[in-house]
């Protein structure tokens, strides 16, 4: 099921009323120059992270120039980071908002036999734990001490 089932409810969520992602952002593990970072010991893949804009905005044609040049800014900090300490063997990148309609972007690094190789992650499919014990937490403050060496 997707938020599209209830047209009230999703307009309320296109306009920010109770936005789900728009409370997320207390739970960030960084807060960058144009969005924030989530990441949890849940998450699909080890080394997954959701990049959420900074505001509320559906799509990327709605968001300023600048807005957009920062927010670029903002991916390649994060996907440098997350490839610097995941050494994964390509990043896949994806934006949706189908199921939440506030621009964010999730990055999925892909390994060599990683159960979704040669094809695209499934992130429902995907076997939990991603992560083995202690290792999120590792990852965790690995990754907010690369956010936080790396600000502009």
């Amino acid at each position: 099921m997707n938020g599209w089932s209830d047209p009230a409810e999703w307009e309320r969520q296109r306009g920010g009323a109770d936005c789900r992602v728009c409370r997320s952002k207390p739970d960030a593990v960084a807060h960058l120059e144009a969005s924030w970072v989530l990441i949890g010991p849940d998450d699909p893949m080890r080394g997954y992270v959701c990049l959420v804009f900074g505001r509320h905005a559906i799509e990327l044609h709605d968001v300023t120039e600048a807005e957009g040049t920062a927010l670029m800014r903002d991916i390649r900090r994060v996907s440098a980071a997350v490839a610097a300490i995941m050494e994964p063997v390509k990043m896949n990148y994806e934006v949706h908002g189908n199921t939440a309609p506030h621009l964010h972007v999730h990055f999925f690094p892909r390994y060599l036999g990683d159960q979704f190789e040669g094809r695209p992650i499934n992130p429902r499919a995907a076997r939990r734990p991603a992560y083995a014990p202690g290792e999120f937490e590792r990852f965790r403050e690995r990754l907010k001490v690369a956010l936080e060496s790396s600000a502009a």
